[in-house]
């Protein structure tokens, strides 16, 4: 006797693009790029059969589909098809995708905001339309972050300054939101910070930059300069490797 399933397997990608997508999909060799809803290619894949192939994605069974490939899933908006008279015609094409640099991947979105608490940064994998927001990054983010919560903590407390940084922020992967906490700051100097940071984002570090070393020209010992440093080092490289995106 046939066992019924108490819950029916997660389809993600039939809820989200139609059975019909599915059922109309030409059935001969081609590429298919799955794109995510800021339309990057979050992996390029090869059928000789693009209907048969494709019908391997409608179910998510979590029992035999490893997790990345679950996370793939979730993270796809739509899919591209190219179609190809062979199947080398199609391996070609999919060769060349790959070795530009496309791979799977989840994607991963650095949101901010200021409330009554501090500041807020957080690594999410969708954009909190209550944020503001920069992405989608790769695995990038988290340096990233950790670079401007230090930088941020040096600028917004000057005068408290290493000693006085909250106690894992170094050694220690950081949590999922980091609050950068008022401690008597003056609301102003927040607001300033959060205009510095729209400005990183839209392209133009130096404002970012200039700003922090403003802030920080109180700092004096060695250790606490070469992390200044190496923080906005690392903020600098991340600015010139991609392009705005708010």
């Amino acid at each position: 006797m046939t066992q019924m399933l108490l819950f029916p397997d997660p389809r993600p990608l039939v809820e989200r693009l139609g059975q019909t997508f599915f059922q109309q999909a030409p059935q001969c060799p081609g590429v298919y790029l799955m794109r995510d809803a800021a339309d990057t290619v979050l992996y390029v894949g090869k059928a000789k059969n693009l209907r048969k192939r494709l019908a391997s994605y409608r179910v998510a069974n979590p029992d035999r589909m490893p997790r990345r490939h679950l996370r793939l899933l979730r993270a796809v908006a739509r899919i591209e098809l190219q179609e190809f008279p062979d199947e080398n015609s199609a391996l070609g094409k999919e060769s060349r995708f790959n070795r530009a640099g496309t791979w799977p991947g989840p994607t991963r979105f650095l949101n901010w905001r200021i409330t009554e608490g501090g500041l807020n940064l957080a690594v999410k994998e969708a954009h909190d339309p209550d944020w503001h927001c920069h992405g989608p990054l790769g695995a990038g983010v988290f340096p990233l972050r950790a670079a401007l919560v230090r930088l941020l903590w040096f600028a917004l407390h000057p005068q408290r300054g290493l000693p006085a940084m909250p106690q894992g922020w170094f050694r220690r992967p950081l949590p999922v939101t980091t609050t950068i906490a008022r401690l008597g700051t003056a609301p102003a100097d927040f607001d300033e910070s959060g205009t510095r940071l729209a400005a990183l984002f839209a392209g133009r570090a130096d404002e970012f930059t200039d700003w922090v070393r403003q802030r920080t020209l109180t700092l004096s010992h060695p250790f606490e300069l070469a992390v200044r440093e190496a923080d906005i080092e690392t903020v600098t490289e991340f600015a010139t490797r991609h392009s705005p995106c708010l």
